[in-house]
Order: C-alpha cells, then structure tokens, then sequence
C-alpha cells in the first residue's frame, strides 16, 4: 500500500465530513452555513485504498461578532466521528466512495451557551477520476434535519429543522511531494420547517498548497466563504430586516504526519477580513464572526478487504 497516497486521499475523504456549526455564528439570528468554513483544507482529490476508515476530528473556533457594539464573543467546540466507505468499485471511469458523518457541539453566544447534536452529515456518492498528475473529485453532500433543535424559530439549538445540499467540486495537482487542491462547494437550503424562512446560499473555496518530506506534510493554507444570494424572509419571520449578505477571507497553515496505521492533519487559520450587509439583525447592527480556528484529524483504517486470494493446492496425477 502507498501509505504517503493513503495519507493524503484519506485527507480527501475527511474533507466530506469535517462539519460546521452555522446556527451559531448568528449574523442572522440562528441561520447560516452548515459547515465550517476551511473544512475541508488539506484535502486531496484522491481515493484511498478499498477498505473502511474511521475519522475523529475536533476543533475550535474563537471569534467576535463584526458589527455589533461591543463585538461580544462566539465560540464553538465541535467533535466529529465518521465513517467513509472505500469498496473498490470504479462508475464512469471513477472510484466510488462513500461517507456518514455525526457532529457533536459545545456553543456559546451572546444569547448563552448551549451543546447538542448537529444535522448528520451524509455524502452516498463521491466520485474521483485520477487524469496524470491530476485529481478531480466529485460528490453530493447532505445535512439531515436531525439535530438539537429547539426554541421558537427551531434554532435555539446546534441542530436546524431544514436540509442543506452541498454539491462540490475538487481539483488537484500532485507530483514530486507537492500537492495543491483547489474545493469549491456551495451550500443550498431548505425552507426552515418552523417558520419558513430560507437561508440564501453560501459559497466556499478552500485552498491547500503543501509539500511532503518524509512523513511529513507542511503548507500554507487559505479560504474564502460568502453567502452570494437573498435570504427569504416570508412575513417578518424574525420580526424585522436581516444582513443578507456576508464574506469571509482567511490565511493559514498545515502540518500532518503520516504514522502509517494512522494519519494526523492540523491546521490553524486567522480570518483576515470580514464583512457583511444588510439593515440589521436583531441583535442591532449587520453583523459576522471574525476569528480563527484549530483544527485536528486523526484518520485510520478499521478494516480492508483480503489482499490476495486463497492458495490452491493442485494434486498431480498420472
């Protein structure tokens, strides 16, 4: 087994299940992106062997709320398990895979601290084509409406009463140890059950440049999210005017080991700038988060299909 392409496509397929928790970062008061923006840095448009992973991952994210007196401070603490799937099987020339993933989230806002379940995160079909030094990798994934949710409007919690189709497209170039992918996704939402409210949808690009030695992996690292259409608002749904638009520029960098059994990817990532508009938020002004985050994987495999088939021992006869 290529242990230094496992490492890397096992990257790839974290990147489907790393999770965010958008109900928190309130620019509007309880709706936003559903993943993480930067969650999907150092990932590689690569498929691992045949065989199931196991991903844990953990992260934190410190930031202030950009347009509001006082800027008060948002937090989150985010765990995720997941599975990806990699049974060897290849449709339109590329290799199936397949991921199911669930958050668990540790809050706090302005409005208080809560910690819950996020919507399970499920990706049934990725496909990655292997072009020469080239990687592309296709997928469709969904949030599934089943996590903590409560309070008037279904987004008192860290679960949210409406589904979320992320379709996404990722591109790589690897040789020679250099690796640099390119994710591009956007998150498309359901009408909030509740009070019938629909996010507008939300754009992410994510960048990872980096260079392996050995075991190990180092680079730099960047993202960009940004809601890129309207809010629908039906009948005052939050009583009043939203900040409908927003953008969010970030810089970082990555460092992981490959220890063979297993794989360990950090990164860590400074939001540089930003913005947003809009006539206001509940909470007085056209707000966002501004802060960084620390991410960490650890990825594994917990089983592989046989490697070779059974001897056969032949009988010789005259």
């Amino acid at each position: 087994m290529n242990t230094k392409l496992t490492a890397r496509a096992l990257l790839g397929g974290v990147a489907l299940i790393t999770v965010g928790v958008g109900q928190a970062f309130a620019y509007e008061p309880g709706e936003s992106w559903a993943q993480k923006p930067g969650a999907t840095l150092g990932a590689a448009a690569e498929a691992p062997p045949p065989g199931l992973y196991m991903i844990d991952q953990a992260f934190t994210y410190q930031s202030v709320l950009v347009g509001v007196p006082g800027q008060p401070a948002v937090h989150a603490n985010v765990g995720v398990t997941g599975f990806l799937f990699s049974p060897g099987w290849t449709f339109l020339g590329g290799t199936y895979t397949a991921v199911a993933v669930q958050p668990f989230v540790d809050l706090g806002t302005p409005g208080g601290a809560v910690a819950g379940i996020h919507n399970t995160f499920i990706s049934p079909v990725q496909l990655t084509w292997k072009l020469g030094d080239f990687g592309v990798t296709a997928d469709l994934g969904i949030y599934v409406p089943d996590g903590s949710i409560s309070g008037p409007n279904g987004t008192g919690n860290v679960g949210a009463p409406y589904w979320t189709f992320q379709p996404e497209l990722r591109v790589g170039y690897y040789k020679d140890g250099w690796a640099f992918t390119a994710n591009s996704y956007i998150e498309i939402n359901t009408k909030n059950t509740i009070n019938g409210f629909t996010t507008g949808d939300i754009f992410h690009e994510e960048l990872t440049f980096t260079k392996t030695f050995g075991k190990w992996t180092v680079g730099p690292v960047a993202y960009y999210v940004g809601q890129v259409t309207n809010d629908s608002n039906p009948l005052g749904a939050y009583g009043g005017g939203l900040g409908n638009k927003f953008s969010i520029w970030a810089v970082g960098g990555l460092l992981a080991y490959n220890f063979g059994p297993a794989s360990l990817s950090v990164w860590v990532a400074d939001e540089v700038s930003a913005t947003t508009s809009g006539p206001g938020t509940v909470l007085g002004g056209s707000s966002i988060t501004k802060g960084w985050t620390a991410f960490a994987t650890l990825s594994y495999q917990v089983w592989s299909p046989a490697t070779a088939a059974p001897k056969v021992s032949s009988m010789v006869t005259k």
